[in-house]
């Protein structure tokens, strides 16, 4: 036998992916102490926090507005599977924080789903998780946006446009309402 064929399986490793942006984080650097170049291990019974308190956050967000503990991801393993999660709890007394439109107060905590939008102050933070096998770990890897993640507040009101209408600031193409027309009668 090769070595190759006596090694052990590598296990998968779950990932979380938090891509983070702030509008004022071009002259604030208030992410200046995060790593954004490489997956970080969190051992499974440890909570990843994030807050300002170097002390009792491992990622630390260089703002007076933030909490010392802002919120807390806690790693575990659903009941009767093997599948993985993690819990979202908000450590804030003075910040709501939300996770898609779902509101958390303090010492609220509820499961983050695959994908998600986290919210509080000016910061917004996507979360994707990557599944994996192994239970005695997961890594984190940060990545940081250009652009906010959150689009909500730069759209237009979503109102239906008519095909013939060529610009949005037409609405509803100066008043005339849309008809239907039958394609045999064209």
């Amino acid at each position: 036998m090769s070595s190759f064929e006596e090694a052990e399986t590598e296990e998968t490793v779950t990932c979380l992916h938090l891509t983070f942006y702030h509008p004022g984080q071009g002259e604030k650097m208030m992410f200046r102490c995060l790593d954004f170049c490489r997956r970080e291990q969190v051992r499974a019974d440890d909570a990843a926090k994030f807050g300002r308190d170097s002390s009792l956050c491992h990622y630390s967000l260089m703002d007076t507005r933030v909490s010392r503990v802002q919120f807390s991801l806690q790693f575990y393993r659903k009941l009767h599977t093997s599948e993985c999660g993690f819990e979202i709890k908000n450590l804030s007394k003075k910040t709501k924080l939300t996770v898609n439109q779902t509101e958390l107060g303090y010492l609220n905590k509820i499961e983050l789903p695959w994908k998600c939008i986290i919210c509080f102050g000016d910061y917004q933070i996507l979360a994707e998780i990557q599944e994996g096998e192994a239970v005695d770990y997961f890594e984190t890897h940060l990545h940081l946006a250009e652009a906010p993640i959150l689009q909500e507040k730069c759209l237009p009101s979503l109102q239906p446009i008519p095909e013939k209408c060529h610009s949005p600031s037409f609405s509803l193409c100066q008043g005339k309402s849309p008809t239907e027309i039958d394609e045999n009668e064209l």
